[in-house]
């Protein structure tokens, strides 16, 4: 794994703990915010995913992941 997976594990666990808030917060007008940020939280574990995935991808093919 690269550095970028682990700069954006963070990121994910920051947008998913804010969507379980937002989901549970005690006031009803917050759920919107909820999948807001639950869509923010999705979105940045796809990506790291695909940081994670691209060096597999690359070695495959027989490139060096940094090309």
């Amino acid at each position: 794994m690269n550095e970028d997976f682990w700069l954006i594990v963070p990121i994910v666990a920051v947008w998913a703990l804010l969507a379980l808030a937002y989901a549970l917060a005690p006031w009803g007008d917050m759920i919107g915010y909820a999948w807001v940020w639950g869509f923010g939280s999705l979105l940045f574990t796809v990506l790291a995913a695909l940081l994670v995935a691209r060096p597999m991808a690359a070695a495959d093919a027989g490139l060096k992941a940094d090309q």
